[in-house]
């Protein structure tokens, strides 16, 4: 009754929070339980203490996104790499390594770094599906960078057992990975179309950009030595982003106007609401999974098909990427987390390094049909269809698969930087 309900109403189109709803009140009422438990979990779910860190860091990223900071990483980015092949694309991967540590968001970061580049891209003479492609593979990398808000997710969603500080670490050497494996894909390909490049324009350029983003590149920093030394919570470090946003924004960048500061904050209501009404519906389902102990047969089930932690680990590999195509990121850490982590950690992986996996499986589901909202979101700055952006996306699909076994299969990858820091 729970999946076939979520299931029927996604096929048939109705919005992911309301087709979790409507799961879970179907299945209490077939159980013979009370409705009210279905307002009752929702509440609960979306007002978890650790998930108060979320809308901070979506008010600052917000914050920081219109006061400025994009177009100044956008610059710092071309000056590193702008000459070479495809600058413009290479340019676009770069920027959302930085972008995406003040976001924390992919579609906050295909939003404004795509909406930047992209008609930039066109502009000089690159093709429009090569454009949204680079974008909207390079938002992935923002899922990995301080301070993801996914990562604070999948820690509530673990019980609150999973270190924040562990996360925001074990994603900066995969985001590295990512990084660099797309820009590889990007000039490949944009030697293939023979695109061209942009003039160096200098060290003394470099030098003077990166002082000039150099604001926005510390509010990575401030939050992420915080929290693993240990200095403030991840909360607190949400509201210190805040502030600090604002600061730089108003007296830096000198930005801070009213109408920019009646936006944001729009901006940050509207992005909040949506995220703690999947997450609300999400927990109420999530508690479903629980009650019908779907956790435990899990592990049955899968522990019967495989018996090695190679195999179990491919099986959710797989699992999650055929999740990750029809449910949006929130949701399906939501509900797969207490589903897979127990199965994760009984063939002996570790919760942190899970977490990554996780992460990643769901952020290329973002960018794959029919329900990849930065796709979506990355075709309509670009103007063309998801059809005609799909056709010619598998090369980074390619990358991004890459990058998922290494990560994986080579959990040093993932642990080694936080047990350094310990």
């Amino acid at each position: 009754m729970l999946f076939g309900v979520f299931a029927t109403l996604l096929i048939i189109g109705v919005p992911v929070g309301f087709s979790l709803i409507t799961a879970s009140l179907a299945t209490l009422i077939y159980l013979g339980l009370p409705p009210i438990v279905v307002v009752q979990q929702t509440a609960a779910g979306a007002s978890a203490t650790a998930l108060l860190a979320i809308p901070l860091f979506i008010f600052a990223g917000e914050m920081m996104m219109r006061g400025g900071i994009s177009e100044r990483l956008i610059s710092f980015a071309a000056s590193l790499v702008g000459h070479m092949r495809g600058g413009l694309g290479q340019i676009n991967v770069l920027a959302s390594l930085f972008f995406g540590g003040v976001s924390g968001s992919a579609i906050a970061d295909v939003s404004a770094i795509g909406g930047s580049m992209i008609p930039q891209m066109v502009k000089r003479g690159f093709d429009r599906d090569f454009a949204v492609n680079v974008s909207v593979s390079a938002a992935l990398v923002a899922l990995l960078v301080p301070p993801s808000h996914n990562l604070i997710l999948y820690s509530a969603s673990a019980g609150g057992s999973i270190s924040i500080a562990d996360l925001f670490a074990a994603g900066i050497l995969p985001a590295g990975l990512m990084t660099i494996a797309l820009m590889i894909t990007g000039w490949i390909l944009a030697s293939r179309r023979g695109y061209a490049t942009e003039a160096f324009p200098g060290f003394f350029a470099i030098l003077t950009r990166f002082v000039a983003s150099l604001p926005g590149l510390l509010l990575v920093a401030l939050i992420f030595v915080g929290i693993r030394a240990g200095v403030f919570t991840a909360i607190e470090s949400a509201a210190i982003a805040v502030v600090y946003a604002t600061l730089i924004t108003g007296i830096v960048y000198r930005k801070l106007s009213w109408s920019v500061f009646v936006d944001v904050c729009l901006g940050a209501v509207r992005t909040t609401g949506l995220i703690l009404f999947v997450i609300g519906s999400a927990a109420c389902f999530g508690w479903l999974l629980a009650y019908l102990q779907v956790p435990a047969a899990a592990v049955e089930a899968l522990s019967a098909v495989a018996d090695n932690k190679v195999a179990i680990l491919m099986l959710l590999n797989v699992a999650l990427l055929v999740l990750g195509t029809f449910m949006d990121m929130a949701p399906l850490i939501i509900i797969c987390t207490p589903i897979f982590l127990p199965v994760a950690k009984a063939f002996g992986v570790d919760p942190v390094h899970f977490g990554i996996i996780l992460i990643l499986n769901a952020g290329i589901g973002l960018i794959t049909p029919p329900v990849g909202s930065v796709l979506f979101v990355g075709a309509a700055i670009g103007k063309i269809s998801v059809v005609q952006a799909v056709r010619t996306i598998w090369p980074f699909y390619f990358a991004a698969f890459v990058v998922l076994m290494l990560v994986t299969f080579v959990p040093a990858i993932t642990l080694w930087l936080p047990a350094a820091l310990k």
